[in-house]
């Protein structure tokens, strides 16, 4: 079988799949229109997100098998073409959600007690002890919209915290030690910090809005280590200017581009371009903490993610060669 690799990643990608008795090539820069022209030879590709995995690319792609997406995510794949085709398709929400979890957990202790502001304003030579007062996150309610993989890593760094710890998800009946279900009702009556885990669908797409953030009995703390697309960013600065989000940890933003690698502004662009007027305040906020989309991007998940791939592709050629064999 013949492996084309669209992102880089971990070298371990690409050695462990060589020791599955794979052909592994690599092309980083080549643009869509120059893969599909070669795609016909692969039966596997590794992707990150430099590029859309649409209708087209997958029509080109006539021998493909599987599809192995390094990320927890598989927005950026015609997942309905895909499956039509019995194209195979891998993510390895496994691989990161420890950093996830982490990373949600320290953004918030770090909003409530308000490090970036006092480290800021120490070196500025103030020293305001008073002005900086933290909160704990000691007995609050934290809400959890999406239990999934990132949903219960979170969940469970809270676990030492003495905090109520609830979650929203569509599935039914997925409650563990570490949280209680609820319905959305329940989320909306009690919930003192939000946290968002949820993939990036239909479903989810600018569901943080105004009418969703009316909904909530308390101000509170927002979080959001999942998609960009799920926040509507002038709602949410409407809710920040009155007192309704308390404070917003972001890690990624509705400005990202959908390969997650650059910004809403290109690198060449000038630095007169106008910023929109929603991320101005977001920038110029001490009530907001921002990081560029790295909340899963540790150098222990790039290994992680890496592993998982190469261990649920040697499960999916076992798996096909039983197949095989049984079918003769």
């Amino acid at each position: 079988m013949k492996v084309l690799h669209l992102d880089t990643n971990h070298p371990h990608l690409v050695t462990g799949l060589r020791d599955l008795g794979l052909t592994c090539d690599e092309d980083y820069t080549s643009s869509k229109e120059e893969i599909e022209k070669i795609i016909h030879l692969y039966d596997g590709i590794i992707i990150r997100s430099r590029f859309k995995i649409d209708k087209q690319f997958l029509d080109k792609a006539t021998h493909l098998k599987f599809i192995g997406r390094v990320g927890a995510g598989l927005e950026s794949i015609d997942i309905p073409y895909a499956e039509s085709k019995n194209i195979h398709l891998i993510s390895a929400p496994e691989g990161n959600r420890n950093a996830v979890g982490e990373h949600a957990l320290g953004m918030i202790l770090a909003m409530f007690n308000k490090l970036k502001k006092s480290d800021n304003e120490i070196r500025q030579g103030k020293w305001l002890r008073e002005d900086n007062r933290g909160i704990e996150l000691e007995g609050k309610t934290v809400g959890i919209i999406g239990y999934g993989n990132m949903g219960k890593a979170f969940a469970k760094k809270l676990k030492g915290f003495d905090c109520e710890v609830i979650f929203y998800d569509i599935k039914n009946n997925i409650a563990d030690k570490n949280a209680k279900q609820v319905v959305l009702d329940e989320l909306f009556k009690k919930t003192d910090v939000l946290s968002i885990h949820t993939p990036q669908t239909e479903l989810t797409e600018k569901m943080i809005d105004k009418v969703f953030i009316e909904k909530f009995k308390k101000s509170f703390y927002l979080i959001n280590t999942a998609r960009g697309s799920a926040v509507v960013t002038k709602d949410l600065v409407e809710a920040l200017k009155k007192e309704k989000i308390l404070g917003a940890c972001l890690d990624v933003l509705e400005y990202e581009k959908a390969s997650f690698e650059n910004f809403f502004i290109e690198p060449e662009a000038s630095s007169a371009v106008k910023m929109p007027e929603a991320f101005q305040f977001l920038i110029q906020s001490d009530k907001v903490l921002l990081s560029p989309h790295i909340a899963g991007w540790t150098v222990e998940s790039k290994f992680k993610l890496a592993d998982i791939i190469v261990q649920k592709v040697a499960l999916f050629i076992r798996s096909n060669q039983y197949n095989s064999s049984k079918d003769q």
